[in-house]
């Protein structure tokens, strides 16, 4: 099971989860994210990423940023995540480092994520007015049926070290993602939770 760690705003919280074991490290760079204390600025990312060890993948979190932005962040970040309304076409230039979110919600169709071909599939909650990072579970029945559908999943929203086998055992992602489920305190990251986060997500399933 993949993991990613969302969120990151110091270097200390990032190579905690380095150590742990974490397969990638969330930045978010959405100006959103300063209410939730998860906000950081490119430049500060891209000195924490400088002194992070190999083998770990880095994500540039955005809303609505345009595709010339996303070629800034693609120069030091290995992927974007993009949680507003970017289109299929502009997610199409960058094939293999676009991680599209999708939002479940009563309206949610399987379909629309086949509009993303080229383009990682993150499903996570919807709840109004926010474009993640609310700790509001995500629909794992849903999430299930894409997984179903062939497509590649991270699944986020609301998962912590409680309940993250559980999501891991019903929805079968490729990979999970968690920012508020790990924190000690608004963008600080409890290292124990993070480390019991890691070892849950990585118990075999039955």
């Amino acid at each position: 099971m993949r993991i990613k760690i969302c969120g990151i705003t110091n270097y200390d919280d990032a190579m905690a989860a380095c150590d742990a074991g974490v397969d990638a490290l969330g930045f978010v760079f959405a100006p959103e994210a300063r209410a939730r204390g998860r906000y950081i600025a490119p430049d500060a990312a891209q000195r924490i990423v400088e002194k992070l060890p190999p083998f770990v993948d880095t994500v540039a979190v955005c809303v609505d940023d345009p595709p010339e932005r996303w070629v800034e962040y693609l120069a030091f970040l290995d992927y974007v995540q993009l949680c507003g309304a970017e289109s299929p076409e502009d997610c199409a230039r960058f094939p293999g480092r676009v991680i599209k979110t999708f939002r479940v919600s009563a309206a949610f169709r399987r379909e629309d994520v086949l509009e993303y071909p080229g383009a990682t599939c993150l499903l996570d909650a919807c709840v109004p007015g926010a474009h993640g990072g609310t700790g509001a579970p995500c629909d794992w029945n849903a999430a299930r049926r894409v997984v179903e559908q062939g497509r590649t999943v991270i699944l986020a929203g609301g998962l912590t070290p409680e309940n993250v086998a559980e999501a891991i055992r019903t929805v079968r992602p490729y990979a999970v993602d968690t920012s508020g489920g790990v924190e000690r305190a608004p963008g600080k990251k409890d290292h124990e939770r993070i480390r019991r986060f890691i070892s849950e997500a990585r118990i075999p399933l039955s």
